[in-house]
């Protein structure tokens, strides 16, 4: 699938990867459940004070959004005073702020992409096409390869699988091949002031990013990402990027862009700060003993924070196949691929997955992408050492 299609179908049904943010909106809805499913053997399961702005109440349509625009410099927009006079209670010169917004350049490409009309739902089965395929695996291998050492740093440090870091990086730029070229500035600048739906947000992220440079010494032209201002190696929006990103080489900067072992080291102290759990399943298969209530399979962002115990669970007809604490929680999920449906329980690390980004799709690829790739690299890891031998 050409990228440009790829970014549509994401785009229009919700799952724009802005890249870790936890306040992206990624849902998916769950249908109803049959308890068998029949799956490929790659990917089993198993049965069973604010300015006035346009309205926002609705997600306009591009024409209207498009419509909607004022045109002219953001310094002109009655928001932008607003906007300068929270900076200022925040420390920053009027002047520089002038600057700021005055050399923001409205990108008409990103609300069209933004705004792009639906092709289609996007299911289980469709998302798992674009990212766990064989080019996205054999790069991952070659990435691993390349950053042993420093995946196996970030792995005894933070706790966090190496597979899981490259798969996250592979799904979000695909290992850093497709980081993004709008600057920063313009993309938040345009959803900020330009896109009501999200306007608060953007706009909280355009003062996030005026910090960051401020705290990194750096141009605030010069910083590049996606046409959501998520950037680097990980795509972090500037908020992440304030809270976790880290200087893993310890050269005195934090470099998600150019620098693959800071950029790595960002990945999973994201993932220790949200509690992952070293050593500790994602994911279990299930089986059903009686029927399940469509009421219970995880919905919406809401569904994705387990709130039942396995016990629970069990008592309701559902058994795991993994061996773990009864006192541990679980989602149920439903995932569809074609006519068939798979079941799975989300584990708690599963959950810290879509703190990442919101949608359980995405986090099942990174999961079921991170499997393959780990399985890829120890293949070629054993021929590697065999080769080695037999030429000894």
């Amino acid at each position: 699938m050409k990228r440009s299609s790829v970014v549509s179908v994401l785009v229009t049904t919700g799952l724009l990867l802005m890249g870790c943010t936890a306040t992206a909106e990624k849902e998916v809805a769950s249908s109803s459940a049959k308890p068998q499913v029949k799956t490929d053997k790659a990917d089993t399961s198993v049965a069973q004070k604010k300015a006035a702005m346009p309205a926002a109440s609705k997600r306009m349509t591009q024409e209207e959004l498009l419509a909607s625009v004022r045109g002219g410099s953001y310094l002109d927009y009655p928001e932008a005073k607003v906007f300068i006079e929270e900076m200022k209670a925040e420390g920053f010169d009027e002047a520089y702020l002038r600057k700021v917004l005055g050399e923001a350049k409205r990108q008409t490409s990103i609300l069209k992409a933004i705004s792009r009309p639906a092709e289609r739902r996007l299911t289980w089965g469709g998302y798992r096409k674009i990212f766990i395929e064989p080019k996205r695996i054999k790069q991952g291998v070659k990435f691993w390869q390349d950053n042993q050492e420093s995946l196996a740093k970030a792995e005894q440090k933070y706790g966090v699988p190496a597979e899981i870091i490259v798969s996250i990086i592979g799904v979000e730029t695909r290992y850093g091949r497709i980081m993004g070229s709008y600057r920063v500035l313009d993309a938040l600048a345009t959803l900020g002031f330009d896109y009501p739906r999200r306007s608060k947000f953007f706009l909280g992220q355009l003062k996030e990013y005026l910090h960051l440079v401020k705290e990194e010494k750096v141009d605030f032209t010069s910083l590049k990402g996606s046409y959501a201002g998520a950037m680097g190696f990980g795509q972090f929006i500037p908020s992440s990027y304030r809270n976790f990103a880290i200087d893993f080489d310890q050269d005195g900067k934090r470099d998600i862009w150019s620098n693959k072992t800071d950029a790595i080291g960002s990945v999973a102290n994201y993932f220790a700060e949200h509690k992952w759990k070293p050593g500790q399943p994602v994911i279990s298969g299930v089986s059903f003993t009686k029927a399940a209530d469509e009421a219970w399979y995880s919905v919406g962002r809401k569904g994705l924070i387990p709130q039942n115990t396995l016990a629970e669970w069990v008592d309701r007809g559902v058994e795991p196949q993994l061996n773990l604490s009864p006192e541990e929680k679980a989602i149920l999920m439903q995932m569809e691929i074609g006519d068939d449906k798979q079941y799975w329980l989300g584990l708690h690390n599963f959950y810290v997955i879509t703190r990442y980004n919101h949608s359980k799709l995405y986090a099942m690829a990174v999961y079921r992408l991170s499997q393959q790739i780990k399985d890829a690299y120890e293949k070629a890891t054993v021929k590697s050492v065999a080769m080695q031998t037999k030429s000894n």
